[in-house]
């Protein structure tokens, strides 16, 4: 199985893609499948957040490209700026992650943050898109790059995917 484990800034040729929901791409140990039908092992420092384009290397050095898969979000817009950033305001007290549009903010679908964005005057859409939310005031971004592996590389260790049977 490959194993990935290091952040690269670019790369000539990339071998695969490893399309990802949002939840997966937050996970610091992750067993996968790539694009290409291959099994892959993910090792990052916990609190490291893979983002669509990102590219990832192990021991053998093909590069594979993290790609955000589309997922069940809300598209959220308002007639005026004022009412976004009320929007913005009521998720931030909740803790709701959210991505950051021109003129939008995006959050996963949730019927009951639906709810309350439209009582306060948004209109909210359902659309299937890659989720990005903002890494938060104390993420450090997500535009430094790592040298050498993202977190210790164990020997023997196996990882379990949701679907496993125990």
């Amino acid at each position: 199985m490959l194993t990935l484990h290091t952040k690269i800034p670019h790369a000539e040729v990339i071998a695969a893609q490893l399309v990802l929901p949002y939840e997966l791409r937050e996970k610091c140990r992750l067993r996968a499948t790539l694009d290409n039908g291959e099994d892959v092992a993910v090792f990052t420092v916990r609190g490291t957040v893979l983002r669509d384009g990102d590219l990832l290397t192990g021991e053998d050095k093909r590069v594979v490209r993290v790609v955000a898969a589309p997922e069940p979000t809300y598209k959220v817009t308002c007639a005026d700026a004022h009412t976004l950033l009320r929007c913005a305001f009521h998720l931030g007290n909740r803790h709701t992650q959210a991505q950051v549009g021109d003129g939008f903010l995006r959050i996963r679908a949730d019927a009951v943050l639906k709810e309350m964005l439209a009582g306060l005057g948004a209109t909210v859409v359902e659309e299937s898109a890659a989720f990005e939310p903002e890494s938060g005031a104390y993420g450090g971004g997500h535009s430094h790059h790592h040298d050498g592996p993202l977190a210790p590389i164990p020997l023997r260790q196996k990882i379990h995917r949701p679907g496993d049977l125990k």
